[in-house]
């Protein structure tokens, strides 16, 4: 699977909490995902959404996707056109939530990737190319169930998809 998109960048690259991805003002008050998908990263950069052109990536530092455990982060995320979430590292309930939705997350070292870089990533090699920087990274691999998982859209898709879990 091939992803090709632009990076962005928020001022803060560590412990991006839930209530960042998507305020609690919103989380039960909007329930369409695309238009809970409008206020992405709102807290952090009122004009983020504006921004996103469909395919692009999000890129973070350390444990992005920190406290609560409640879907519509990575939700809004998926349905705003994000391809994959790019960090060092994801909060464990976060990272199980997004590949049960279909959202890839990536983890690699983010230090040369910066707002605006244009982005290559190949999920089958394990290879984020920084197209901008003419620089390679490796990135963590996936297990083959998460790569069918994200093949399949998502577990929820995956069970339709084979009457099962067919994994």
């Amino acid at each position: 699977m091939l992803l090709k998109g632009a990076s962005h960048r928020t001022k803060i690259t560590d412990d991006i909490n839930t209530d960042y991805i998507i305020s609690g003002r919103y989380k039960f008050k909007i329930q369409d995902p695309y238009e809970l998908a409008k206020h992405v990263m709102e807290d952090l950069d009122p004009d983020f959404f504006s921004k996103i052109t469909k395919g692009d990536f999000i890129v973070a530092g350390r444990n992005f996707g920190c406290g609560s455990s409640r879907e519509q982060a990575p939700m809004s995320i998926k349905y705003a056109g994000i391809s994959a979430v790019i960090a060092k590292s994801f909060a464990r309930i976060f990272y199980r939530n997004c590949f049960n939705l279909g959202l890839p997350l990536i983890e690699c070292d983010t230090d040369n990737i910066d707002d605006g870089d244009a982005l290559e990533i190949d999920l089958d090699k394990g290879i984020l190319k920084n197209i901008t920087k003419s620089l390679e990274i490796k990135i963590k691999p996936f297990p083959k169930t998460m790569q069918t998982l994200l093949e399949d859209g998502g577990l929820v898709s995956h069970f339709k998809k084979h009457k099962g879990f067919g994994l």
